[in-house]
């Protein structure tokens, strides 16, 4: 058997340049509404052509980060209003600095809304076989060395739920966050430890495997309000 290999690429100038400006808008440190730089400032700052850089504004402006305006220059857009499918992807790529509390907030909520949605699919539906794995996924989180280790094996957990679902849809929405859901796990585990993270994902699971779903909707709610709102906040503020 013949095995084909695709040849590796490395990002090219525009796509550097546009995961730059699209991270610095994320973290906040462009700010909706500010003005960037003119294209000639840019250009000699990141050492790149005009050309790349009037390209790259092109792209961010149709996929909802920038806003350009004609000979007045070029702004920051409210993504979260003219984003796309394509503004969630530059978002959910991005795990090179810290999210903004809105945002992190934001994917918080979301994740919640889709993990009690996956308790309620798999309500009835576990087989032994099913309940064996989870607890054993759950078991690693326990004995994880590092906050890192225990982030991964929390978020296969997660992933594994959806799986067992049944639904087609939410294993793939959970594998695109996997990066920035382990590390918002990693900043938990971090600050509130791995015991803590771990007790989470037992009691939950106890709940899923006995049958209690609306006990196990209850306990996701609490442990969401308490990583937002509670003692083991992951942020400073909102």
């Amino acid at each position: 058997m013949t095995v084909e290999f695709k040849k590796l690429q490395t990002p090219t100038y525009k796509e550097l340049f546009i995961t730059q400006i699209e991270h610095m808008i994320i973290s906040g440190e462009f700010e909706i509404g500010q003005k960037l730089p003119s294209e000639r400032e840019l250009s000699q700052k990141m050492g790149v052509s005009r050309a790349i850089v009037n390209s790259g504004i092109a792209e961010m402006a149709r996929k909802g980060f920038i806003e350009i305006r004609p000979r007045v220059g070029n702004f920051v857009a409210d993504y979260r209003r003219n984003g796309t499918v394509e503004t969630l992807v530059s978002i959910m790529k991005y795990n090179g600095g810290t999210l903004r509390p809105a945002e992190i907030k934001s994917l918080i909520e979301f994740r919640c809304v889709v993990d009690n949605m996956v308790i309620q699919l798999i309500d009835g539906k576990l087989t032994d076989e099913q309940k064996k794995t989870l607890k054993e996924i759950v078991n690693k989180i326990g004995i994880s060395a590092t906050p890192a280790e225990a982030a991964e094996n929390t978020q296969l957990f997660h992933h594994e739920l959806a799986l067992i679902s049944g639904n087609t849809i939410v294993p793939l929405i959970y594998a695109s966050f996997s990066s920035t859901s382990t590390h918002l796990w990693e900043r938990y585990a971090r600050k509130n430890g791995i015991d803590r993270l771990y007790a989470n994902c037992s009691i939950l699971l106890d709940y899923i495997c006995s049958g209690h779903t609306e006990e196990a909707v209850a306990w996701k709610l609490k442990y969401t309000e308490d990583v937002l709102y509670g003692d083991t906040q992951i942020f400073d503020e909102i």
